[in-house]
């Protein structure tokens, strides 16, 4: 999910890739190509032109068989630029002038009443869906506006899901812990169904990330 505007002014391709490099953690051409069709070459030219404007950079994996190493792109630091935060300095000095002024549980009262006020709004929404599937569905989709970054997953292991690469609030979550349990919470009444959320860190299996399950969507719900 893109700062607002950016969408409109700069290439679709390029949010393309971004968006695919975002949720992948890195890929070489021909992924992206499959992903995203265009010509090879056309690909490349697209990356190596945000290789030079700093939003990209290369790295090379030796292939598994014979071969020169494969070339990957990945985000640099800079791109993360293009992903919205909440305004965290801003909202993190206003929830410690409220603790302050009102004492230690002011924070998290505030944190509660948020995420209150969420639900409210998006409950008439999710109201209309006609299955819990969908109600999944809609809320991602909800969620991304408010500017975080994933996609709804489903397999016969694990079930469905929601991973997100990128939350707004990750700064605050990290200041006020509590509040991720107050989100959850959310989710679930919204939902109607229990969910279990786990962090996964980023490596070679691709980069870090929170993965919602929920339950009665899911074969191993909750599981590893």
């Amino acid at each position: 999910m893109f700062r607002a505007g950016i969408r409109d002014l700069v290439k679709k391709q390029w949010v393309g890739i971004v968006e695919e490099l975002k949720l992948s953690g890195g890929l070489p051409v021909p992924e992206l190509r499959k992903r995203l069709g265009g010509s090879y070459m056309g690909v490349k030219d697209q990356c190596e032109a945000l290789v030079k404007l700093g939003y990209l950079e290369k790295w090379r994996v030796p292939r598994a068989q014979v071969g020169r190493p494969e070339v990957m792109y990945r985000l640099t630091p800079r791109a993360g630029s293009l992903f919205p935060e909440v305004g965290a300095g801003v909202s993190l000095e206003l929830l410690e002038a409220a603790r302050q002024l009102f004492g230690d549980t002011a924070p998290e009262r505030m944190l509660v009443h948020y995420f209150g006020e969420l639900r409210e709004r998006w409950r008439p929404r999710l109201a209309r869906a006609k299955s819990l599937v969908e109600k999944a569905t809609l809320l991602s989709s909800l969620r991304e506006k408010e500017g975080c970054f994933g996609r709804c997953k489903y397999d016969a292991s694990s079930g469905f899901r929601i991973e997100e690469c990128h939350h707004p609030m990750d700064a605050i979550f990290e200041a006020y812990p509590n509040a991720i349990q107050f989100e959850l919470r959310m989710m679930e009444e919204l939902l109607g169904a229990r969910v279990t959320r786990r962090e996964v860190a980023g490596g070679r299996a691709g980069p870090a990330r929170v993965i919602y399950e929920v339950a009665t969507l899911g074969v191993r719900a909750g599981g590893g």
